[in-house]
């Protein structure tokens, strides 16, 4: 279960062993010298491409991986199941992206979106154990109430996930910015500690430097 035995290990900003998939769920911030080849490479997978739209050559990745480091409202992250990266997230505060445009997003409301970059590991049952993962890393921010996604509409499949994670459906919009259809979603603090997460404390008090 992940939660209220998550903890924080070296390189890791948060920690945990899911029972459900047998497996440590691990999260660690993105670095251009550890991370820049293999996230080249998992955004030009044709199963990434169609949703990230960054299929750019290297020095151009390069440089866009270097402006979301450098980003103070966000904070890229290498997941990684018994330690061996597989997915890549960013984890944002939602009140200062683009997505505060269409919907009332409060100071305090975080957002995530996230790719399973090696195709092994598509359908083996690991993506709701990872969301639940990073949904209860944000979380541990006291302030906190709301995680948001706002996935590519047409990604019933990611959509299916963060349902199953807590998440509702609240709009549908054109996400100009991002230039997508996207689909509104959000999950309440009480609801994931209550249905998805019902051992975790209701207010943690270890506060891990991780938002998207």
């Amino acid at each position: 279960m992940t939660g209220p035995d998550a903890i924080v290990a070296e390189p890791y900003d948060y920690q945990t062993y899911d029972p459900e998939i047998d497996r440590t769920i691990s999260f660690r911030q993105a670095a251009v010298a550890d991370d820049l080849g293999r996230l080249h490479a998992w955004l030009g997978n044709d199963h990434v491409k169609p949703y990230w739209q960054l299929d750019l050559p290297l020095p151009a990745f390069r440089a866009e991986l270097e402006s979301k480091l450098a980003d103070d409202h966000l904070t890229p992250y290498v997941g990684c199941l018994d330690h061996v990266p597989m997915s890549y997230w960013e984890c944002y505060w939602a009140a200062e992206d683009d997505v505060a445009a269409h919907y009332d997003a409060d100071p305090s409301d975080q957002g995530v979106h996230l790719l399973i970059g090696p195709e092994e590991y598509l359908g083996q049952g690991y993506a709701q154990s990872l969301v639940q993962a990073v949904v209860a890393m944000q979380l541990r921010h006291p302030d906190t109430e709301r995680v948001i996604a706002e996935p590519d509409a047409r990604n019933d499949r990611v959509i299916h996930v963060f349902e199953q994670c807590g998440f509702e459906q609240r709009d549908r919009f054109y996400f100009d910015e991002a230039e997508k259809e996207a689909t509104l979603l959000v999950c309440d603090r009480d609801r994931f500690e209550r249905e998805v997460l019902p051992d975790q404390p209701a207010r943690p008090t270890q506060v891990v430097a991780a938002d998207e």
